[in-house]
């Protein structure tokens, strides 16, 4: 199919657009957003042998891995989402993809500690316009009983770009290094970011919401009528406590395996990598398939349903980090990574009804500022300290990072908490976002 085949042209309103329109725009994004978590996560595969490479503490690799990464991420998020709010979405997404492309080749061509702590930075900078713009765009393709049913649909790149990053580059780091495997994913993102300009035609604002705000809020106004949505509040504190829980633990686990077990990057991989594409793209379709049934338009059932997955799994992840069995580990990754999925598009389809339309990119980096802090800066970090708190005097070790990972996993049970205060205010608070009750 040619490029000019599926350009799409300009209506006059987003209801003239075809299903088939929807859905490639939904897929393009589904495929940016693969490529922001394969861009971002690769680098827990090879952790340990750049921590060896470049003889750092695992404190040490955190800083420079994940939390040189984030910070930058959630300080340029404001201000790019801001833009995103009032310019062309498409344009900010095709820089964005196109710039953290580029530093994801930079980072296999460091040649020491300064030079990919640049280009990590690099990363974060051009990721931290990414998801933001995707998630509006696709708010105004999909009317709002469709979000969350949408939005889910989007988080499958998270289960993709996870396996691409685990198996493909876990493999291409046991037989080139470590290096090549940011090599490798550089290019395709390139030409990723010159498709979406090509073909994704920038939506009109609002044209499926019974509200229609036309002058962009300042952020001071978003941030205020943030703070009034309380189910808001408890949805993006509950996302932000699973991805410090969630992905926390998944930053280390490579590493984890590879100590405890005395396997290579490309084995501990093989692993987590099926249960990240297998488990990780069924938990997502499954719960995708549930946000679309009649049941599930009361969105307070959405939010407790969230709540007990993520109690469930949360004991399954205590046993992965505290058995010595590798046959039951791998078992309970099967419980454990799947939910660290399901929850993604449930939790931006319900913020994107819980936001006005021109507030919707500023909810959504408010959502990724406080997740990203937990899990690209406080879990890596706090990890890491405490591994090396934990270690003896010949260095950080399988026991210190197994006890270090244990105490992070408590933590999931508070998100499950703030899902159930969700609900108390739910349908009130989407009633005077987007004047729909579903």
């Amino acid at each position: 199919m040619s490029i000019e085949a599926v350009r799409l042209e300009s209506t006059s309103g987003q209801n003239a657009a075809s299903a088939f329109v929807r859905w490639y725009v939904l897929i393009m994004m589904v495929l940016v957003y693969t490529l922001s978590i394969a861009d971002r996560y690769v680098v827990s595969t090879v952790l340990e042998p750049i921590r060896v490479d470049l003889h750092l503490s695992d404190s040490g690799i955190a800083f420079l891995t994940g939390v040189s990464l984030a910070l930058f991420y959630v300080v340029f998020g404001f201000p790019i989402s801001w833009l995103t709010d009032r310019k062309s979405r498409r344009n900010i997404l095709t820089v964005s993809i196109i710039l953290w492309s580029a530093m994801t080749t930079l980072c296999g061509l460091s040649a020491n500690y300064w030079q990919l702590l640049a280009a990590r930075i690099g990363v974060g900078i051009g990721e931290a316009g990414g998801t933001p713009a995707a998630n509006s765009i696709i708010s105004d393709y999909f009317p709002a009983a469709r979000r969350p049913m949408a939005l889910t649909i989007f988080s499958l790149g998270a289960p993709i770009g996870a396996w691409v990053g685990y198996n493909i580059a876990g493999a291409i780091a046991d037989r080139f290094g470590w290096r090549d495997v940011f090599l490798a994913l550089g290019l395709p993102g390139v030409i990723v970011g010159v498709t979406v300009y090509l073909t994704v035609r920038e939506p009109k604002r609002g044209c499926l919401d019974a509200e229609d705000h036309a002058t962009a809020p300042s952020f001071m106004q978003t941030m205020r009528f943030l703070w009034t949505q309380k189910s808001a509040v408890h949805v993006m504190v509950a996302s932000a406590i699973c991805a410090l829980w969630g992905w926390g633990l998944t930053f280390w686990t490579p590493m984890f395996l590879m100590r405890t077990y005395g396997i290579t990057a490309g084995e501990a991989g093989a692993i987590t990598g099926n249960a990240h594409l297998i488990g990780g793209t069924a938990a997502t379709l499954l719960t995708g398939w549930l946000m679309g049934q009649p049941y599930m338009a009361d969105s307070r059932r959405i939010v407790r349903l969230l709540g007990v997955g993520i109690g469930l799994a949360t004991i399954a992840s205590g046993i992965i980090f505290w058995t010595h069995s590798l046959t039951l580990a791998k078992c309970m990754f099967w419980v454990f990574v799947p939910a660290i999925y399901f929850y993604i598009g449930p939790c931006f389809g319900l913020l994107n009804n819980l936001a006005q339309c021109r507030m919707r990119a500023l909810f959504c980096a408010m959502t990724l500022f406080v997740a990203n802090l937990g899990n690209l800066v406080i879990a890596p970090q706090a990890v890491g300290l405490l591994s090396d708190w934990f270690a003896p005097s010949s260095g950080p070790n399988a026991q210190s990072l197994r006890l270090a990972l244990l105490c992070l996993v408590p933590t999931g049970l508070w998100a499950t908490v703030h899902y159930f205060l969700a609900a108390r205010n739910l349908m009130a608070d989407q009633q005077r976002a987007i004047g729909a009750e579903s």
